[in-house]
């Protein structure tokens, strides 16, 4: 992963990890539960967008560098990983 990407990834966690403190304060204060649900589901957006940069990054990168591989046993390895992940993710 290229440094820029890196510190833009990492940025965006730090973000997260200030907003789940936050949900932590509301929950420990007691605060409206609708409420506390909108910022659960902000995370889990934030979090989608940080798992969407870090695939495309994969994807132009290792998955690339893989498929042009004359190596088949390579290819096929990068394939199933992408598979798995998809699954996994459907499967939730």
């Amino acid at each position: 992963m290229d440094e820029g990407t890196k510190k833009q990834i990492v940025n965006r966690l730090k973000s997260i990890e200030g907003h789940v403190r936050g949900i932590e304060r509301m929950v420990e204060r007691d605060e409206y539960c609708i409420d506390v649900i909108k910022q659960v589901l902000a995370v889990q957006r934030a979090l989608d967008k940080v798992s969407s940069a870090i695939l495309e990054n994969h994807l132009q990168t290792c998955v690339t560098t893989a498929i042009r591989s004359e190596q088949p046993k390579e290819r096929e390895r990068v394939i199933g990983e992408l598979l798995e992940v998809f699954e996994t993710a459907t499967s939730l």
